[in-house]
């Protein structure tokens, strides 16, 4: 039975390979992972752990319609309000383009931003690289300043038999706010690739300021290929940025400076920039705006269950001893070990999804269950034209099947008020004119500056043609 501790050894033991993540310099320490972290963190840890969610009645879950308000991509990945007063939206198209959605609903003619230059060569078929996350600044109307995260080509400091080298790079806009000059660009971070998929790259600042950023764990499957630490793989190696949540300050230091607080902001036990670790690939991480503004993040399960999780500071949520809730085994994919390991190399408690769903049975999709193949991540509603979301967690599935396109959404509800209290998990019917089938893939979703909801889908499984669109949730 691989637990992490017998199967591992000492934390001493670990294995780590040669990092090349371009970022500040990390101070050196025999003892890297000797020491655990303090127990006041272990035990805040503890007590975030909940019970495996139960599905709700239907009864009282509202229907919701789509609204469709803009169409034309090839698979919009990134929306958010442009913050001048003029009602516009930015939308970020995967493929390189970010285009301007004025108020009246139509595109503008003239691009805000091309980057297709600035991209490594994507796949006409199936492709996970591109621009993958855009984020304003909290004082974008005072500085321009936005941020873009996106797959470059390959680094000369990478293994040359890697794929890419992810970018975070900072951006300013003109000053009527219509257009970016791409030289404006000043690249803070790059992370090199071993493998295509697995990028994440999705990015939001939070209430504190900082700039938080989702990484996968470096693609292929199973954390477990060339470029994939050994024995921990990338998400327990807290010495690598694959497959973590990185919180940093893009206000102070050259290129950026480390919040005083984060876990391992020494660099003696990990990577500075870490605030989270254990992630496969968290595709959506989003501050709930109300509430107690905590911090929601998915992760794309392997082969048996998509979860969701609230990040706290520190938090190891599993990846890859654990899939959502049960263990995992890299060798067995399919054949989760009897007992799930409660603890990590450093004596910490995993912290539990708040709550999951297993992949549907090949070919055999039953509509009674909630099922789904790479969970899209979305946002705690807190907009006001269906009341009747307010406060749950709305999100989505990229689809049931990977042939055919058949995106599906889900609400998660807290049942009482308390941090521990359970999470209920259900389906969100909305409707359409498809038969109540949404036919497209949900590659993202996205929330304007009044908290309203947005989906992003491509009716292919593929960067092929123009059948991206955007809707917004509204009231049936």
């Amino acid at each position: 039975m691989p637990i992490y501790g017998s199967e591992y050894g000492h934390p001493s033991a670990l294995v780590l390979r040669k990092n090349t993540d371009t970022m500040r310099p990390m101070k050196s320490n025999a003892s890297l992972f000797r020491k655990s972290v303090r127990a006041s963190v272990a035990l805040c840890f503890a007590s975030l752990l909940v019970a495996a969610p139960q599905r709700a009645s239907a009864a009282d879950q509202p229907a919701v319609a789509l609204q469709q308000i803009a169409e034309g991509f090839v698979s919009p990945l990134n929306l958010v309000s442009l913050p001048d007063g003029s009602g516009r939206l930015l939308i970020a198209d995967q493929v390189g383009t970010i285009h301007l959605l004025n108020k009246d609903g139509k595109l503008d003619e003239k691009l805000f931003l091309d980057l297709r230059p600035k991209l490594t060569k994507l796949n006409q078929g199936f492709d996970e690289r591109g621009i993958l996350g855009l984020a304003l600044h909290p004082k974008f109307k005072s500085n321009r300043k936005l941020y873009i995260y996106y797959s470059a080509p390959r680094s000369s400091s990478a293994p040359t038999n890697w794929d890419h080298t992810s970018h975070l790079a900072e951006f300013t806009a003109a000053a009527d706010f219509n257009s970016v000059d791409p030289t404006s660009e000043r690249v803070l971070l790059k992370i090199d690739k071993p493998q295509a998929n697995h990028n994440c790259g999705r990015i939001v600042f939070g209430p504190d300021g900082f700039l938080y950023i989702g990484t996968g764990d470096g693609g292929g499957a199973n954390d477990n290929e060339f470029g994939h630490s050994s024995p921990q793989g990338n998400g327990q190696d807290t010495t690598v940025l694959l497959g973590k949540i990185l919180r940093i300050d893009v206000n102070k230091g050259t290129p950026y400076a480390i919040p005083s607080d984060n876990p391992f902001a020494n660099g003696k036990q990990g990577r500075a920039e870490i605030f989270a670790y254990g992630q496969r690939n968290p595709w959506g991480i989003s501050f709930d705006r109300g509430g107690d503004h905590e911090l929601f993040a998915v992760d794309v399960g392997q082969n048996l269950y998509e979860e969701l999780n609230i990040i706290v500071k520190g938090g190891n949520y599993g990846w890859r001893v654990r899939e959502a809730h049960v263990a995992f085994d890299p060798k067995k994919p399919n054949t989760p070990p009897t007992d799930a390991p409660k603890t990590d190399a450093l004596g910490k408690p995993f912290i539990e999804p708040i709550a999951y769903y297993k992949h549907p049975a090949r070919n055999k999709i039953d509509p009674t269950q909630l099922e789904g193949i790479s969970v899209t991540g979305g946002y705690v509603y807190r907009g006001k034209a269906i009341k009747k979301l307010q406060g749950k967690y709305i999100f989505s599935d990229w689809s049931r099947t990977w042939a055919l396109p058949d995106g599906v959404f889900f609400t998660a509800t807290r049942e009482g008020k308390g941090k521990n209290s359970k999470w209920n998990l259900d389906s969100l019917p909305i409707t359409t004119t498809s038969g109540g089938k949404l036919g497209a893939y949900i590659v993202a979703m996205g929330e304007d500056d009044a908290g309203e909801l947005y989906v992003m889908t491509n009716g292919r499984n593929s960067l092929t043609g123009q059948t991206g669109k955007v809707f917004k949730l509204v009231a049936k």
